[in-house]
């Protein structure tokens, strides 16, 4: 019952008109069936939940479970790093029939112990795999003790992989951080500028590529959740003036809750295609605008969107003699 409400909380996306328009009661249900424990075809819940916070490149991600669940979700998509490659080695407790019996608990703690001794990162991440969820250990304890112990966060991801769909296990995820991470520390400094990018992973550097446009108008990325991403900037998230989601199917309710807790505004908008990055840098330089920005923001957006389309139009004209009245189906991702 308890898992029940928290799936509807998490699917329960106001700003949805697909979502305003069914009942109450199909409502509470979410928006995607939830599947039984070896239904978990294409992915599972715990799966998703690693995607979506492997990005944070300097922090240890420690899956508590067999080593299979390690070895299976690992690095299966490549998220580029400008800095920290610690996120790209693999921890796991490894447990085994022993600790089925008996308890895993004590040996994820001595494996939080031994990641900070050799590695020294910024806070841990323990992820709970189907395994130890049905024997009961209590993550959410030893990540609190180790915390105290060792004076860093230590943050439980409850996902296990029984738990629904990968889908679902980007959106808790998405809790842990909201749950544990996000307003937890105060960056150094903010400027009117400040954004969020939620639901970009720099898959293959692809963040990297839309960046340099926002350096030239003078936004400044707070925090990329979580591609290319730093704990400590993650932390600071909930100053941003405003939140840029790009893949709202996984972490659009990040959005939801920080404007619900913060009331920092977010809108939805996609990268790929000329008119489409045209619009996302207008809307977000419109709602900066409208937070407290220099109105000058919309005209040095203008300038650069004219010059920027200009450039690209001249680069793919040598293409269309080969391409006119051709279709082609680009399957992105999002």
């Amino acid at each position: 019952m308890l898992r029940k409400a928290r799936a509807a909380d998490l699917f329960d996306q106001p700003g949805c008109a697909t979502n305003r328009a069914k009942s109450e009661e199909r409502r509470k249900q979410g928006c995607s069936r939830q599947l039984l424990p070896g239904a978990a075809a294409g992915g599972c819940a715990f799966d998703g939940a690693k995607i979506a916070l492997q990005p944070v490149a300097d922090v240890a991600h420690l899956v508590h479970g067999p080593i299979a669940c390690e070895g299976n979700s690992w690095d299966n998509r490549h998220a580029a790093s400008s800095g920290p490659t610690l996120y790209r080695t693999g921890f796991t407790t490894d447990i085994n029939e022993f600790d089925v019996i008996y308890g895993g608990e004590r040996r994820l703690f001595s494996s939080v112990r031994e990641i900070i001794e050799k590695y020294d990162p910024p806070a841990v991440f323990v992820y709970q795999t189907c395994v130890t969820a049905l024997i009961g250990d209590d993550i959410d304890a030893v990540c609190k003790q180790a915390s105290e112990k060792f004076s860093r966060p230590v943050i439980p991801v409850h996902a296990p992989g029984f738990s629904g769909s990968k889908n679902f296990g980007n959106k808790l995820g998405g809790e842990a951080l909201l749950n544990y991470v996000i307003g937890t520390h105060e960056p150094a400094y903010t400027t009117p500028t400040d954004i969020n990018v939620i639901g970009e992973y720099n898959l293959s550097g692809e963040l990297w590529q839309v960046k340099p446009l926002f350096d030239a108008l003078g936004i400044r990325f707070l925090s990329c959740i979580t591609g290319d991403g730093r704990y400590s900037d993650i932390t600071s998230a909930h100053r941003a003036r405003a939140n840029m989601v790009v893949c709202s199917k996984s972490m659009v309710h990040v959005a939801t809750k920080m404007q619900q807790r913060y009331g920092i505004p977010y809108f939805e908008c996609s990268f790929y295609g000329i008119g489409d990055m045209s619009n996302a840098l207008r809307q977000i330089a419109s709602l900066l605008v409208q937070r407290g920005a220099s109105e000058e923001l919309l005209a040095r957006t203008e300038r650069l969107i004219q010059a920027e389309e200009r450039r690209a139009w001249e680069r793919i004209a040598s293409y269309r003699e080969r391409l006119e009245g051709k279709r082609a189906l680009l399957i992105t991702g999002g």
